[in-house]
């Protein structure tokens, strides 16, 4: 099905050219004819531009710009931006609109629905037993991360939200006359505040407002989302199952879970201390705890049943004769019937919010670090809320109350089994080599002769194994420690005590970051016994600790295999994972392989990666969960969700699939509740197909088809590191020729640009600039570099196969997936603004070489990927995405030559750095601004 029709892309049009107009308006109204003219000469100049190229138009153009003050091109950026954020509100309500047309008109729903699923799987012949165990397997869990650098702050984002909610009542049928007048207004009046708002950041955030922005999704839409999710898969499955097999009805289990790494994620960033990571678990109990009693207080004023008109009620099963004597207040033994109020589910709600305060208490004084006892009045876990809410919901029920039953504490239900005590588990992670250095720092007390350093990975691996499978270790002197060291182990104690103290629930796993060995493993399980994780209690063996080592590079993806056999083999390591629910989690890196190795090498390793994970898991007994960590963008593992975990190798998914949300993903996302909803369902249906083969039968991709993909990653590895890795100038080419050197400026993240200051290398520069970079300079080539080399040297060696690529481009999710997403970052790019940004290189002689080997390998790509897709552009592989970037070409024009000429003068050294400063305000707007037209940072 086409996600635009002309008649529907003249709708999508009407409204950004409305919300246009009235930018206009107010930008005329507020800044005057002279900012208002510039902003319209440079729209039509490019928009002709595009059309046709004129030389003589082109120069007036950047004449005009040349001559701009600071104070005008910061309106100018300003505005633009500003569009932008219009025309993604715009595109995302149509989107929205579109879906529930089709459900109003009860047509076929979209690929990835609910509906759409349950319906392919009757189809299939699952049967009701079949579905029930399949449910029962899924856990989906999305993990929200700081990274790559958020560039909107919350104020705008809220603004934004106005503007979406005004939306739907625009596109309402009486909206017409004074009453779509009076919208206008409103819509106008919120861009005016938007103009008023300073959408930079005048400071760089810390963790602990990332942390805030974080939790600012789960408030804003994601509580609202889960439940109504929960609903709409509840009715996909009465529908396509429960009213076809009365007698069997499938329930659907509690399968979302949410997970962040916002104040877990220490590698590269100094400022996440076991401090923050205190912070982060607090605020997100404190945010959900806030969650219940607000939904406790609107049931208050529904269920006000009177035990005077509904003398049925069940005060046993509501449990309030239980509460009086756990509280400590009347019963009808004690004193009377006071107790018992007329209105029993009220005072039953009463006594949990009450009971909920106390826990609310407790933590808000481990927030303000002023500790206090938990009361015994306060819930000891969440079961004990859960069962509370239980009891009100089958009281209901057993009265005849089905329809209350399924309202609001049916909802409150789900969100207790979705987000318990912990609203998310927040998953540490940290570099191997700092483990490795106070694992060393450690030794020196406990063993004084031994230098851990200078052995090889077998002594370490029967060093690590005795000492963990030693039952008590003398207590470690903190203060002979380094800091470092000691801040490293101060992580495990902290998660100890707040396991301990909040919920066991309220970490996931510890992510070993650059592992390359089983030792780096071991010394996060030796560093975790010594902090009481894990272990031996009365010589039965513990675990309170998961680990998830962390697959990075090229390299490390191939020796996968080689790290899990080692630690299985490992009586000891064997031992602590059964102990633990017999599951190995294995996260997989899909950034730096990419920057490693190119993006077609990147997947098929990752690919590789992950059939070896699940074949070493399955040899062992273990249950395997693997984490994807997938960017924003396509070079950093990005791309629809749904496609995304279709894509992935048959087999390979188990039920449990967990993966990163990132930076702009979040706001694009998890900004509106009707969003949420839709991102919500694609992923989990994506799971669910993913994993119909612990049901039914699996049909694995044919060995003649990854031996396609294993040439072509062959190929395309080599020119890529052609580019990256052997010619010469490539890295001063990269700083010089994108923004990354001012993206440090700007204040959208924590954390540092590159893992060790001053050294530009490949290595060291992490891949978010990396992307980044590549992004804003239109250049986009960490996605697509190297991949039609590949296409073309694999069709070359293969004349006698014209077909197969593009009957793989059919028939193949994975293959299709892998080139759909190079047809989204190819459409992102563009050769001729990319060579503007080349002019920016000091030395043109070396930069030249170096863009046109750029330059030809894109459009080697684009004709490769139209000749496999058979297709005469791009728009074709995915109209909606084309005509998207299309209407926003023309305006990311003006911005790319904005801030090329602003580069130009903030660099330019022979001026006083006064004059250079007034051009960094302008500078930095253009960044978030093209950030926000293209849809991605990095």
């Amino acid at each position: 099905m086409k996600k635009n029709s002309k008649d529907n892309d003249k709708a999508l049009r009407a409204r950004v050219r409305l919300f246009g107009n009235l930018l206009g308006e107010v930008l005329k109204e507020q800044t005057g004819d002279h900012v208002f003219d510039t902003v319209e000469t440079l729209r039509r100049g490019f928009i002709k531009l595009r059309l046709k190229h004129n030389p003589k138009l082109h120069a007036k153009l950047m004449v005009l710009l040349r001559t701009l003050d600071p104070d005008t091109l910061n309106f100018v950026v300003r505005a633009y931006n500003l569009y932008f954020s219009l025309v993604n509100i715009a595109e995302e309500d149509f989107m929205h609109q579109h879906r529930r047309k089709q459900v109003r008109l009860g047509l076929r729903l979209w690929r990835g629905s609910f509906y759409d699923t349950m319906r392919e799987f009757s189809k299939q012949g699952m049967s009701p037993d079949d579905l029930q165990t399949l449910l029962n397997r899924l856990i989906y869990m999305p993990v929200f991360t700081a990274h790559p650098t958020e560039a909107k702050r919350r104020t705008v984002m809220d603004l934004q939200r106005k503007i979406f909610l005004l939306c739907a009542e625009l596109d309402h049928p009486e909206a017409k006359g004074i009453e779509r007048d009076r919208l206008h207004q409103q819509v106008k009046s919120v861009i005016l505040s938007l103009l008023k708002t300073n959408e930079v950041r005048t400071t760089r955030p810390e963790v602990h407002d990332e942390i805030r922005l974080g939790l600012y999704y789960f408030s804003t839409s994601i509580f609202d989302a889960v439940p109504l999710a929960y609903r709409y898969l509840e009715r996909a499955v009465d529908v396509n199952f429960n009213e076809k097999f009365p007698d069997a009805p499938v329930t659907v289990p509690s399968l979302f879970r949410f997970g962040s790494w916002i104040g877990g994620d220490r590698d590269g960033n100094p400022y996440v201390t076991h401090e923050v990571t205190t912070f982060a678990v607090c605020s997100a109990t404190q945010t959900i705890l806030q969650e219940y009693l607000d939904r406790l207080a609107g049931m208050d004023r529904v269920l006000t049943h009177s035990c005077r008109l509904c003398p049925e009620i069940d005060l046993e099963g509501l449990g309030l004769h239980q509460d009086a004597v756990e509280l400590g207040l009347a019963s009808p033994e004690n004193s009377g019937d006071s107790f018992f109020t007329e209105e029993p589910y009220r005072l039953k709600l009463r006594i949990i919010g009450q009971r909920l305060k106390h826990n609310l208490d407790y933590v808000t004084a481990l927030l303000d670090k002023k500790p206090i006892n938990l009361s015994a009045h306060a819930y000891a876990h969440k079961d004990q809320f859960l069962s509370d809410l239980y009891r009100i919901r089958d009281t209901l029920i057993s009265t005849g109350d089905q329809l209350l039953a399924d309202g609001e504490i049916k909802d409150l239900i789900r969100l207790a089994e979705t987000f318990g005590w912990h609203l998310f588990k927040l998953d540490i992670r940290q570099e191997s080599t700092r483990h490795t250095q106070t694992v060393a720092d450690i030794l020196k007390q406990l063993q004084p002769k031994t230098d851990y350093m200078a052995l090889d990975e077998a002594g370490r691996m029967t060093l690590l194994t005795q000492l963990i499978n030693k039952s008590r270790h003398k207590a470690i002197d903190m203060a002979a420690l380094s800091a470092e060291s000691a801040e490293t182990l101060e992580v495990f104690k902290v998660k100890r005590e707040l396991i301990d103290t909040i919920s066991r629930e309220c970490f996931g796993t510890y992510v070993i970051s650059m592992t390359h060995a089983a030792s780096h493993v071991m010394e996060v399980m030796f560093l975790a016994v010594l902090a009481g994780l894990a272990g031996k209690r009365k010589s039965q063996w513990f675990c309170d600790i998961q680990i998830s080592p962390l697959f990075e590079t090229i390299e490390d993806l191939h020796q996968i295999e080689n790290v899990l056999s080692v630690l299985f083999e490992n009586p000891v390591y064997r031992e602590l994972i059964r102990v633990s629910g017999d599951l190995q989690e294995a996260m997989l890196g899909y950034s730096d392989s990419c920057k490693d190795g190119g993006s077609l090498a990147s997947v098929w390793s990752l690919y590789n990666a992950q059939k070896r994970v699940l074949s070493i898991t399955q040899k062992n007994g273990i249950e395997c969960r693997l984490f994807h960590g997938r960017g924003g963008t396509v070079a950093r593992g990005g791309g629809p969700t749904h496609e995304s975990i279709l894509s992935l190798p048959a087999g390979t998914v188990e039920g449990q699939i967990k993966f990163t949300e990132q930076g702009e993903v979040l706001s694009s996302k998890y900004s509106n509740t009707e969003t949420a909803i839709y991102e919500i369902t694609m992923g989990a249906t994506g799971l669910m197909k993913a994993s119909a083969h612990l049901v039914m039968e699996n049909n694995p991709a044919p060995a003649e088809h990854e031996q396609v993909v294993a040439e072509l990653a062959t190929y395309g590895e080599k020119a890529y590191r052609e580019l990256t890795d052997e010619t010469p100038f490539f890295f001063n080419y990269f700083f010089e020729a994108t923004p990354v050197r001012e993206l440090g400026l700007l204040n959208i993240g924590s954390r540092p640009a590159s893992r060790k200051v001053g050294d530009l290398s490949k290595a060291s520069v992490r891949a978010i600039p990396w992307v980044f970079g590549w992004s804003q300079s239109r250049h986009t080539l960490p996605a697509w570099y190297g991949i039609g080399s590949a296409l073309r040297a694999w069709r070359q060696s293969h004349k006698d196969q014209p077909e197969l690529l593009h009957t793989l481009f059919n028939e193949w999710p994975f293959f299709h997936s892998m080139l759909r997403n190079t047809q989204l970052s190819l459409t992102k790019g563009e050769m001729t603004i990319a060579r503007e940004y080349a002019s920016l290189v000091a030395d043109q002689a070396q930069a030249l070489p170096v863009y046109d080997k750029i330059s030809t390998e894109y459009y080697r790509t684009l004709d490769e990927l139209l000749r496999v897709a058979r297709v005469d552009s791009l728009v074709e592989i995915d109209e909606y995405i084309g005509t998207s970037m299309m209407r926003r070409n023309p305006y990311l024009d003006v911005l790319n030559h904005i801030q090329i000429v602003l580069l130009r003068r903030y660099r330019d050294d022979s001026e006083p750095e006064a004059e250079r400063q007034k051009w960094l305000l302008p500078l930095l707007r253009s960044i978030n601004a093209i950030a926000s037209g293209m849809r991605n940072t990095g």
